[in-house]
């Protein structure tokens, strides 16, 4: 059946600055997988030190009767100046947004309240604003920013169209700048369930999602979620599937204060690759390698299974009928 779905940023007390190349959408389920090859992404981050720096000549001065030759005089800085284009989406697509429209138009913020929480920190009153980041090299170059510090901040908007599993790729992908860094929060996007008392205005960590992807961090644990809630045939209840935390040391990426292109790529045979800056980081089969795993192991211990009670620890025990054969 096809639903609709939401993208989400969802992040709690830090400043980050976000930037959505075309990215796209998904539907309920997971059970059957994915779509192919949707997007064209312009990374203009990997080109700021091109053209950027002149160096500077010295005079020589020469022995003898060589004749000093004249300073070279210093470039214009306009000259190599590299001129921002805002991204534009290319082939087929669910959602993009590069910010650069300097506006929020289409976003909507949540205005609602965290449940089990403090009165004075439950809502989300975090503040969004569109801003070039603070050491931008790229006049124009707009990104999502985080302006308020241990708050709640969730903001959400819809898909262009509905996405369904069938035969091709869901790719989803953005960029993150950690630009003041982070003591506790994350920058993840989830793709909403559509659901009838879907509000967005209202939506908290407790709204139906089914993908959870990006980067989170507490302390010192530093984590690159890739969730989907997946509902159990035979229950009818929605349980998470949590990718393995991947084996590369994720700090760098929280801490570098550089912008990081984030991908989660989800096939049509139901493989699933994570990647940070065009490098897989994890990957794996979305049926197998998730825990828990959406199909069970082929034999499972029986939680009801106990010894006899007359049941004898001895490793050996010896016969006592044995006897040795008359030709022994």
């Amino acid at each position: 059946m096809d639903q609709k779905f939401l993208v989400l940023l969802a992040a709690r007390g830090l400043l980050v600055c976000l930037s959505l190349p075309p990215v796209c959408g998904a539907q309920d389920g997971l059970q059957e997988v994915m779509e192919e090859g949707l997007e064209e992404e312009m990374d203009v981050e990997d080109e700021l030190d091109l053209g950027l720096a002149a160096g500077e000549e010295e005079d020589e001065m020469m022995e003898g009767d060589a004749q000093e030759e004249a300073p070279a005089e210093p470039k214009n800085s306009s000259d190599s100046q590299v001129t921002y284009k805002a991204p534009e989406p290319m082939g087929e697509h669910f959602i993009a947004e590069s910010f650069d429209r300097g506006t929020l138009d289409g976003w909507v913020m949540s205005s609602a309240k965290k449940e089990e929480a403090d009165e004075d920190i439950a809502k989300f009153t975090g503040k969004w604003v569109v801003e070039e980041m603070k050491d931008s090299k790229l006049a124009g170059d707009k990104g999502l920013v985080l302006k308020t510090r241990a708050k709640h901040h969730a903001i959400s908007a819809q898909l262009l169209r509905p996405f369904v599993f069938d035969s091709k790729p869901l790719i989803i992908q953005y960029e993150v700048n950690f630009q003041s860094g982070l003591d506790c929060g994350g920058a993840y996007v989830k793709l909403l369930t559509q659901t009838p008392d879907l509000d967005l205005d209202q939506f908290t960590d407790k709204t139906p999602y089914t993908i959870m992807f990006g980067p989170d961090k507490c302390g010192e644990d530093f984590k690159l979620h890739f969730i989907f809630r997946h509902k159990n045939p035979k229950t009818g209840e929605f349980e998470e599937k949590h990718a393995k935390k991947p084996t590369l040391n994720l700090r760098t990426y929280f801490t570098d204060k550089k912008t990081h292109l984030y991908t989660l790529m989800l096939n049509p045979d139901n493989s699933f690759e994570v990647l940070v800056d065009q490098t897989v980081v994890n990957s794996g089969s979305l049926l197998s390698d998730m825990t828990p795993a959406v199909n069970p192991a082929a034999e499972i211990e029986d939680p009801d299974d106990q010894k006899p009670e007359d049941w004898d620890e001895r490793p050996k025990i010896q016969d006592p009928a044995a006897a040795k054969p008359e030709d022994w």
